[in-house]
């Protein structure tokens, strides 16, 4: 008895002993004691369900209800009351114990205080079901709430609108200062966001800077006050370690049960619409239509077939004529890719180069672009046609795609002088990683290749790279051309761009002259050279090679 009594006593787990015809507590070890808040004399005599709750299961049913299932022992989670008045949770396995004549007598109960589990239970819950770094939930929580909306949304006719949100330009943020100043600035976002929100709304964190917002709605107009106040938020900065920072946000929005009606429908089109408002400008929203899915099915074939077109010889150059305005004759070509995609036909390259330039493939399609221009160069020279061809260049062919050899080596394959290849650069290309790619122009321009600055005026135009990168031409952008007549603005940025180059002693081309009055000003204004409509299109070499020759004619018979 002593033995048993000392492992009573001393036992981690909480032991009960409740006689079972007047449901009192005839013995209580302390752990048990301790779990309630009390201490062991305090609970004897006692009827459970009189201080542990109505959840007590060492009530009397609790015995009945055994004997009724043939039971002689039970377990079960459950929450007692302790002595304060505070909830514990508590695992109990209770046993019957039975007199010779079958009589039950006692039960016998032995409970753990299981707090610190369910603690664990409920954060793994949370940390399953929540973003671990705003504490919004995530997409599997707003996946399950969005389908009960939609389900209620069905039964009462109303609508669900899912507006997926993007942060604007965050990625410069992680780029200059770092990721933990980047999770701040979310962490900033996510709060915004969640103020003044409406208590059925969803707001969840998707990963990275995306973050959805899920509402139920009677009407449309209901969408845009929403939209409204949540661009709204934005407009105040971040502050974090003494920097402040400035975002927007691009939302796209969708509608159950107009665009979908499930959760990864309704994701996905909103998802589109937010592209969408991207190419909007941005801090702005865009509801998603049918067209925009068409879209982004042509675009991803786009993506799909781009790899391949150009070991299937899809790719064409066009070439567009530039004249000389001293003498009006051809001097060069602006060499042009185009795809001949064997289904959706000619594609333009504002539609597949951005895209290639993602993917990685413009190295690539940069060097079949040279590489074609100088066997082009090398057939023309053949016959009689010697003009200088131009040619666009990549930043990325500066930066990944050994230009400088690709170069050589392409005048040395249809040797051609160098000085019928013109490379054009961007303002861009000039302003990152100038050192390697002022050092690559210089070892070009010593082999007798030419440059020139392409669109300028659209960018910084720094006078600084101007002189150090040694330019030979200046391309003046069409945007600034093409108003000349009715813009005094363009018409004085035209004259002073020339005016400036002669004093550089740098040549100037004018883009986009499409008629003869903008022609005469070009050229009372002392500029070059000009390419554009009002003398051609960009054609195939053959059609180029006919252009030429009747130009030539005219010209001679005059």
């Amino acid at each position: 008895m002593e033995k048993l009594k000392y492992i009573f006593d001393n036992a981690k787990v909480g032991i009960a002993i409740c006689n079972a015809e007047d449901n009192t507590l005839e013995m209580v070890n302390p752990a048990f004691a301790h779990i309630h808040g009390y201490e062991p004399h305090e609970l004897i005599g006692i009827s459970p369900a009189e201080v542990f709750g109505p959840d007590c299961m060492l009530k009397l049913e609790t015995h009945e209800t055994l004997l009724s299932c043939g039971m002689n022992d039970i377990s079960f989670e459950t929450n007692h009351v302790k002595k304060d008045g505070s909830p514990v949770p508590v695992s109990v396995h209770i046993t019957v114990i039975k007199d010779e004549s079958g009589f039950v007598k006692h039960r016998i109960a032995n409970i753990q205080d299981i707090t610190e589990r369910k603690t664990v239970e409920k954060k793994i819950e949370f940390m399953a079901h929540h973003d671990a770094l705003t504490s919004l939930p995530n997409r599997i929580l707003a996946k399950d709430r969005t389908e009960y909306l939609i389900s209620q949304a069905n039964h009462n006719g109303s609508k669900v609108a899912l507006l997926f949100i993007d942060l604007d330009g965050f990625k410069s943020i992680n780029d200059s200062l770092g990721h933990s100043v980047g999770d701040e600035v979310l962490k900033m976002v996510a709060l915004r966001l969640t103020e003044d929100k409406n208590p059925n709304d969803i707001i969840s964190r998707q990963g990275g800077d995306e973050f959805l917002y899920i509402v139920s709605i009677e009407t449309l107009k209901e969408i845009i006050p929403i939209v409204n106040k949540l661009l709204k938020k934005f407009e105040k900065s971040f502050f974090v370690k003494n920097h402040a920072f400035n975002t927007s946000a691009s939302i796209g929005i969708a509608l159950y049960p107009d665009d979908g009606d499930s959760f990864d429908i309704l994701l996905q089109n909103a998802d589109t619409a937010m592209y969408e408002a991207k190419e909007n400008g941005k801090n702005t929203y865009c509801f998603y239509t049918q067209q925009m899915n068409l879209n982004l099915v042509e675009q991803l074939k786009i993506q799909n077939d781009l790899k391949n077109a150009l070991q299937n010889n899809e790719l064409i150059l066009h070439f567009q004529p530039q004249i000389n305005l001293a003498d009006n004759t051809i001097i060069g070509a602006e060499a042009l890719i185009r795809w001949q995609h064997p289904e959706l036909g000619i594609i333009m390259p504002m539609e597949f180069i951005p895209i290639a330039e993602s993917r990685g493939f413009i190295v690539q399609i940069g060097q079949w672009v040279i590489e074609e221009s100088c066997r082009q160069a090398a057939i023309w020279q053949q016959s009689g046609i010697d003009i200088v061809i131009a040619v666009n260049i990549s930043a990325m062919q500066f930066l990944r795609g050994n230009l400088e050899s690709i170069v050589r080596n392409a005048l040395q394959m249809y040797k051609i002088n160098p000085r019928q290849l013109e490379l054009e650069l961007t303002e861009s290309i000039m302003m990152h990683n100038t050192e390697i790619t002022l050092q690559c122009v210089r070892n070009l321009k010593s082999l007798g290749i030419q440059f020139s600055l392409d669109d300028f005026g659209t960018g910084y135009s720094s006078l600084a790279y101007l002189k150090r990168f040694a330019v030979d031409k200046l391309k003046i952008d069409q945007s600034f051309v093409r108003d000349i007549l009715k813009d005094r603005e363009d018409a004085t940025i035209v004259k002073t761009i020339i005016q400036m180059a002669k004093n550089l002693n740098l040549k100037t081309i004018a883009e986009g002259v499409e008629d003869a009055n903008v022609l005469a000003v070009i050229d009372a204004y002392g500029c070059d050279m000009v390419q554009g409509y009002h003398f051609a299109k960009p054609m195939e070499a053959s059609e180029f090679e006919k252009y030429y020759s009747e130009r030539d004619k005219n010209f001679t018979s005059r």
